[in-house]
């Protein structure tokens, strides 16, 4: 006999079961039992504890396949807004009918491809996930195969897709809506034919010119010397103090950026140069040409900063790191222009002569900006909050002192004491000393394009500039130390390690791009621009005050004045070395930023 249960139910329940128990066959009883038995399982189930946790570890594996799935769509539609938007450039009021007319007829072939992936069942974003990773894991290295791997997965996919119609891919497209791409691939490539020469091609001759202002001196030194009478410490405090105003006007020149644009900065900056080198070819003695040489810094120390801030206003983002280093690796070409080009000039000039024509260049240079650079009305934003974020940072602390004491190194040596040392300790001959500064200067510019690809490479198999940066310091410590050694090495290799060097701010200011947020990695960039500058003005004024230290011997100083100059150089590039190389260097880096309301 069954045991009797009272049950209370509601009212629309009880309704129900009432109508189901009319049916043929069919009782109030029965009808509960089969229910609560599909509900609670067999007997035999339910003495098995197991069932109902798997039952609803399946439930719980399904929900977050859900989720996951769910968040795979907003991440995907996101960054397909977000690259239609950046990449796509507006249409011309005429060309937007036709294009209308063509989304549409695009739009209804990719609802049916849609709907057949959806009876399907196979998901695309998923499909093509498994098929990259796969191809990656296969051929890391191989960037060909795994591009050609992921065009074939798309090509089969969409064939799939159409039903084998590999012309339903692109529906029908007209005669007319052919023209209208023509036209607009015309158009896009004589606007960015238009930019280069308006925006890229007179910052670069800004860049240039800083570049060859700031290593002349090397080949002009012992022509100074000679006629004006100037000893160790007057020619490092004399190439030096190009440093000193060119440090002390960054933060400035950055509000003025902001403020103003790079247009009108630039242009005015490069008069002031134009300036000084007027005053420097017109200098007869020591204090003028100091203040011609202040000048030149000053007026040059936008050069790079306002390019950068150009490139980002006026072309797309995508292109911006590659005109970067375009820019770095044609103002490079300055330094080239400083050895045997310069060289050949002030024999048959002279070096007055010679910034008398640096003046008009700087001039022609100033003018052009001015004309021809379109007008731009950055974003006015408070520097100040974003500086105090840069300095209070325990990152950047931890680059700095490496990343200047390295690269302002390099820039100090590059600009006057290679030449010195070349001439008084390894006592090459004036042809000499030229032909290896014109092999540094080859060796900055190709230093930035490797560094920068060795940072690309590094980067795709999941390595931070961080290590890379450390490698180059300890070469550049190892150089140096051959160097004050005396070891027998060739003095063309080592000098053009010295000189490659001056290119690590490409891994640093990739470095920074890291540790801050986009819009305060300028501010970022300038403050750690500042300590490379700092630090190069204080390593050309300190080695000439410990050189001359020693009694020149037939005009030239001991081995031991430079090897002491440059040891302790070299000691302090190490502390900053073990300082960058701690293990808490290369800890994953905290959110110290978060954007307000108004900048999302």
């Amino acid at each position: 006999m069954k045991p009797r249960i009272g049950v209370y139910l509601s009212e629309g329940t009880a309704a129900r079961l009432t109508d189901a128990a009319r049916r043929p066959g069919a009782t109030k009883s029965a009808l509960v039992e089969v229910a609560l038995d599909r509900l609670l399982g067999s007997d035999e189930d339910l003495s098995d504890t197991a069932t109902l946790a798997r039952q609803l570890a399946a439930m719980s594996r399904q929900l977050e396949q859900l989720d996951r799935n769910l968040r795979v769509v907003n991440e995907t539609v996101a960054l397909h807004a977000r690259f239609h938007l950046a990449v796509t450039p507006i249409l011309p009021a005429t060309a937007q009918g036709a294009a209308c007319a063509l989304g549409a007829e695009r739009f209804e072939e990719f609802a049916a491809q849609v709907e057949r992936r959806v009876d399907r069942g196979v998901p695309l974003i998923q499909e093509t996930i498994d098929g990259t990773s796969a191809a990656r894991a296969a051929a890391p290295t191989n960037d060909l195969a795994e591009a050609r791997f992921t065009e074939r997965t798309t090509r089969r996919s969409n064939k799939e897709d159409n039903n084998g119609d590999d012309a339903a891919v692109i529906p029908k497209q007209s005669a007319q809506a052919s023209r209208i791409t023509t036209r607009q691939l015309v158009a896009d490539l004589a606007v960015k034919g238009s930019l280069i020469l308006r925006v890229f091609l007179p910052f670069v001759t800004g860049y240039y010119l800083a570049f060859l202002f700031r290593t002349i001196n090397a080949v002009m030194a012992s022509h100074l010397a000679t006629e004006l009478g100037l000893g160790a410490g007057d020619l490092g405090l004399l190439t030096s103090v190009y440093f000193l105003t060119f440090a002390a006007a960054q933060i400035p020149i950055g509000m003025l950026l902001d403020r103003y644009g790079p247009r009108r900065v630039q242009s005015t900056l490069m008069v002031v140069a134009a300036l000084g080198s007027a005053l420097f070819a017109a200098s007869e003695n020591f204090s003028m040409l100091l203040l011609g040489r202040a000048l030149i810094g000053l007026g040059v120390a936008a050069a790079l900063t306002a390019g950068m801030q150009a490139l980002v206003l006026w072309f797309p983002r995508e292109r911006v790191p590659l005109l970067n280093g375009l820019m770095v690796m044609l103002g490079a070409l300055g330094a080239v222009t400083a050895t045997w080009p310069a060289e050949l000039l002030l024999a048959s000039i002279g070096w007055r002569e010679l910034f008398g024509l640096l003046a008009a260049l700087t001039a022609v240079c100033a003018i052009m900006v001015h004309i021809v650079v379109p007008e731009a009305a950055p974003a006015s934003k408070a520097i100040s909050a974003g500086l105090k974020k840069v300095y209070t940072d325990p990152r950047f602390w931890r680059l700095a002192p490496l990343s200047a004491s390295c690269i302002g190194t390099a820039w100090a040596l590059q600009g006057l004491w290679a030449a010195q040392w070349l001439a008084d300790v390894d006592g090459l001959d004036r042809a000499a000393v030229v032909q290896h500064l014109f092999i540094m200067a080859v060796a900055l510019s190709v230093g930035a394009i490797g560094l920068g690809i060795a940072a690309d490479r590094l980067r795709r198999r999941g390595v931070g500039p961080e290590p890379l940066l450390g490698g180059v310091a300890t070469i550049f410590i190892t150089i140096q130390l051959a160097l004050i050694l005396r070891l027998p090495l060739p003095s063309y290799v080592l000098w053009s390690g010295v000189a490659a060097t001056g290119a690590a701010t490409v891994l640093s200011y990739a470095i920074l791009a890291d540790y801050f947020p986009k819009e305060l990695t300028g501010r970022a960039n300038g403050a750690l621009n500042l300590f490379h500058v700092a630090a190069a003005f204080a390593v050309q004024y300190a080695t000439g005050l410990v050189v001359q230290q020693w009694i020149p011997d037939t005009g030239h100083y001991p081995d031991v004045a430079y090897q002491t100059a440059f040891a302790l150089i070299v000691v302090f590039q190490i502390a900053a070395w073990i300082w960058f190389m701690m293990p808490r260097a290369f800890l994953r880096p905290k959110v110290i930023w978060q954007p307000r309301p108004s900048e999302t």
